[in-house]
């Protein structure tokens, strides 16, 4: 099983496709101007105090007051509150916790009007980035995520990950970070962390510590609203979080992108660094690897399984329905079942890609083609839970009901991903009437005209479609070579699958669009 990560880089941010296998599994945008992202820490300001929902509503520089309830504090808020307190009345603590006094936990089933008061300055991470009417939801249980640990202030734990089920490596893992690890300090051992030795643990550790110190550094002179930690960008995280020896090629098509993710591979994963390449092609990113045609097909509403069969996909506020239908399958009496588990199973692959793919979380209610024997709802269920297992989500699989249903609970911490597969017609705007396919050429060779004689612009490229694109490259001599023939520059062509058929854009030499008149 191969992975894959390609990014593009575009004005508002970076488009980030993962593929398993040349199959798309994960699909993110990362706005250039995103803020407020998932794992980011803030110097908040309680705004109100809420005792008939446990829970107090922060300001941290969002339209709404974001949402941090008691079971979100952490057993540790009391020292963190005494810290936070404590460096912005400037009293001299370590950066390190060194003689830094833990205060008692709070209890469990504790009141937060006992722990937060109106206006009080408090340090806050976020969990949850702001979905749909609702604000981001916070946690006081502070983390700071590295490769192979996670680092946990005003702690002193050590825990291992679940999925590191040897009795033997866990002890070791356990008395190695416990020997390494700062007091004051507790360590979340990652399943990465598997097999490492100490000297890799110990720097990612470090790592994580120097990353605390430089954000209580930015405590020190901040403002309420300040954003006092970013988590590193989409890209960068999900390489931390997911490189393995599966791992076989990074694609990127921005220098500066290149230069950063150079860096961290050569930090995280130094005998990784070869897999990263640049791409300056003539098509997009995108369009050469596949990965548009991918997007386009895989976010309607109906999507495709290999034998026929396909997925009715539906949205609502409070959850998301999935039907399985068969098509025109065979549907004989003694065929029935043979049919239903078959398409069930070919469903199974698909809707764990989909969830993984739009980020759907909440809840999500599967109806299947239904089976008569509880043997066969088992087997479906099982191959569900096998499909899920490499999604980073947390979530829950309840099993199928005799009438084919089955519940799924998925963590949602961002806002579902979702992309417009329906073109627009770029001259009607949705109306129904259009100007004539066959003058859009004379209407695009007038436009060139214009730019090349009367503006005298020196280096011209069309984005086109790629039908209007094979048009002007048929030929022995092409259009396009007619055109360097009369006006003597060569107008370069590029193909973009997600332009209209009649739509076309000019850039000038720097890259820019050029506004037609």
């Amino acid at each position: 099983m191969s992975n894959e990560l390609y990014i593009s880089s575009t004005e508002k941010g970076e488009r980030i496709a993962l593929m398993q296998d040349k199959r798309l599994i994960e699909y993110h945008f990362d706005e250039a101007e995103h803020v407020f992202s998932v794992g980011d820490i803030y110097l908040g300001t309680v705004k109100k105090v809420v005792s008939g929902l446990n829970a107090a509503f922060i300001d941290i520089g969002y339209e709404k007051d974001a949402f941090l309830h008691y079971h979100d504090l952490s057993p540790n808020i009391k020292s963190l509150n005494a810290y936070t307190k404590g460096i912005l009345n400037k009293k001299p603590f370590s950066k390190r916790l060194k003689g830094f006094r833990l205060q008692p936990q709070i209890d469990k089933l504790g009141k937060i009007t006992d722990v937060l008061t109106k206006n009080q300055p408090i340090l806050v991470q976020v969990v949850k980035e702001p979905i749909s009417s609702k604000g981001p939801r916070l946690s006081c249980d502070i983390s700071i995520a590295g490769r192979y640990v996670v680092l946990v202030p005003f702690a002193n734990a050590v825990n291992i990950s679940k999925k590191i089920t040897s009795k033997q490596e866990r002890q070791r893992l356990h008395k190695m970070l416990n020997a390494v690890k700062p007091d004051n300090f507790g360590v979340i051992v990652r399943t990465v962390a598997e097999g490492k030795d100490i000297e890799e643990l110990q720097r990612d550790l470090e790592e994580c510590v120097e990353k605390w110190e430089k954000g209580i550094e930015q405590l020190k002179g901040a403002k309420p609203r300040d954003r006092i930690v970013s988590e590193m960008n989409r890209a960068a995280s999900i390489l931390r979080d997911m490189l393995n020896d599966d791992f076989d090629t990074v694609v990127v098509d921005s220098k500066e992108n290149h230069e950063k993710l150079k860096s961290l591979l050569q930090n995280i994963a130094p005998e990784k660094a070869n897999i990263l390449r640049f791409h300056n092609g003539k098509s997009k990113l995108f369009e050469q690897y596949g990965i548009e045609k991918q997007l386009k097909s895989l976010f309607g509403r109906s999507v495709s399984l290999p034998s026929g069969g396909y997925l009715i996909i539906e949205h609502t506020e409070a959850l998301h329905v999935i039907d399985v239908n068969s098509g025109n399958k065979s549907t004989r009496e003694e065929d029935q079942e043979a049919t239903a588990i078959n398409v069930n199973l070919e469903a199974v692959k698909e809707i764990a890609r989909q969830l993984r793919l739009r980020d759907m979380g909440g809840i999500v209610v599967v109806d299947f083609i239904d089976m008569k024997k509880a043997a066969n709802r088992k087997e479906i269920n099982l191959a569900m839970k096998a499909e899920m297992k490499g999604d980073r989500s947390k979530y829950t699989i309840l099993p199928i009901t005799k009438f084919g249903l089955t519940q799924i609970t998925r963590q949602r911490v961002r806002p579902e991903m979702n992309i417009v597969t329906k073109e627009k017609c770029p001259t009607c705007n949705g109306t129904g009437s259009i100007q004539a396919s066959i003058t859009v050429t004379d209407l695009l060779e007038n436009h060139l005209d214009h730019l090349l004689e009367k503006q005298n612009e020196s280096k011209v490229s069309i984005i086109l479609h790629p039908f209007l694109h094979a048009y002007y490259r048929e030929g022995l001599i092409t259009k396009q070579m007619k055109w360097y023939f009369k006006y003597k520059k060569w107008v370069k062509l590029i193909k973009d699958s997600s332009l209209g058929v009649t739509e076309f854009h000019f850039l000038n030499s720097h890259g820019e669009e050029i506004e037609l008149k």
